[in-house]
């Protein structure tokens, strides 16, 4: 029996608990965000895959990580790498390539760093779910900005650039199939990768979000106080308007915006998970001023049906779509001001917004992603075995 025949066999009813044998890879697990919502669909869909990951620092996860099957490489045991992940980003490619997946016959790769680069034999179909072509290498200077790299972080990391541009470009030809979390993430993919990708949208868990039959005189913003989100342009906007304005979340910018917003600016700081959906449902409109890849709390508020104006980038061009909210052209304080003065929230209707939302769903992602893993690996084995036998 060739290997190809032996995998078709194996693979045939995917994602039976039983049958594959399946790994989930995972760059590093020190803090909780949009990748961890989608390893947790992951686990759920694959409950008895293990998670390889480049570091895990348990006390800082969820309680019931803990009784996940976690594999972790050396940049576990190397001094302040919970912390601070960046300072090993040269060793991330070993990390990654010392794994061994001889035994599976499927890897699903959680990327959005390094983990794409694992090494896995001519048996096992690689499939990468890509947050974003490595921003570190490929967007530096944002990233630092990002992340406040510190100085010395900085000057240390750069030689290391181009190294890890061609090893990144290289570790992209492992993997058999990509996909990409939105339009553009897949032309990032195309661009740096030379690799064509299939769209299937990050997982958003629209159910705990339904709309109120209050909606009160606030605009609402919620997300990381860090300068890329643009939260300065639209504090000075609000600032001007002088109309209600709410942020919910913290950050290291915190301080700064404080010192700018005028008294019409009301800092929440952190709103519990239990929290969010009613403040979401009573907001007049929800406010994303920033570019993000795909972008998660537009799609919470939308299925809290309330309608989203956001800086027209990134993700926010495929999913606030028109009888929505609206959507401004340049980030810019004069751009924010012309769109919510334009726009009438009470014109919307908070019912036909939710089902808009419904389309994110986890569920569909769920569906989504197991029918492309049936495809994908169909066609690989298939490809690999005619290979084999001629």
């Amino acid at each position: 029996m060739t290997v190809g025949t032996l995998n078709r066999e194996r693979l045939q009813d995917l994602p039976d608990e039983a049958e594959p044998r399946v790994a989930l890879v995972h760059d590093w697990l020190n803090q909780v965000g949009g990748a961890e919502d989608v390893l947790e669909n992951l686990v759920e869909l694959f409950p008895k895959a293990p998670v390889y990951t480049s570091l895990y620092w348990r006390q800082q996860m969820p309680q019931h990580w803990r009784e996940w099957d976690i594999r972790t490489s050396f940049i576990d045991r190397l001094p302040w790498a919970h912390r601070r992940q960046q300072l090993y980003f040269p060793f991330y490619p070993l990390a990654f390539e010392q794994f061994d997946f001889r035994a599976y016959d499927l890897v699903l790769s959680n990327k959005s760093g390094f983990c794409h680069g694992i090494v896995t034999g001519p048996e096992t179909v690689h499939v990468c779910y890509c947050l974003t072509p490595t921003r570190y290498v490929w967007r530096y200077h944002q990233y630092a900005q990002q992340e406040n790299l510190g100085w010395l972080a900085r000057r240390a990391l750069i030689p290391f650039l181009h190294y890890l541009r061609l090893w990144d470009r290289v570790a992209a030809d492992r993997v058999d199939h990509f996909i990409a979390i939105s339009q553009e993430v897949r032309r990032r993919i195309a661009r740096h990768y030379g690799r064509d990708s299939t769209i299937i949208y990050p997982p958003v868990d629209t159910g705990r979000f339904r709309p109120s039959t209050r909606v009160e005189d606030y605009y609402l913003m919620v997300g990381r106080l860090v300068p890329y989100r643009r939260v300065d342009i639209l504090i000075e906007a609000f600032n001007r308007l002088d109309r209600p304005l709410y942020i919910a979340g913290s950050g290291r910018d915190r301080g700064r915006l404080e010192a700018m917003a005028g008294p019409n600016v009301n800092f929440l700081g952190y709103v519990s998970d239990e929290e969010l959906p009613d403040l979401m449902a009573r907001c007049r409109a929800f406010l994303f001023p920033g570019e993000e890849d795909f972008g998660i709390a537009p799609i919470q508020a939308m299925a809290a049906g309330r309608p989203v104006i956001a800086y027209a980038a990134g993700g926010a061009l495929e999913t606030v779509v028109p009888g929505t909210g609206a959507l401004f052209a340049e980030q810019s304080v004069d751009a924010i001001i012309k769109t919510v003065k334009s726009f009438e929230p009470d014109d919307t209707d908070s019912a036909t917004i939710s089902a808009h939302a419904k389309q994110f769903d986890a569920s569909v992602f769920k569906q989504k992603l197991t029918q492309f893993l049936k495809q994908a690996v169909a066609r690989t084995v298939a490809a690999r075995s005619s290979r084999i036998e001629y």
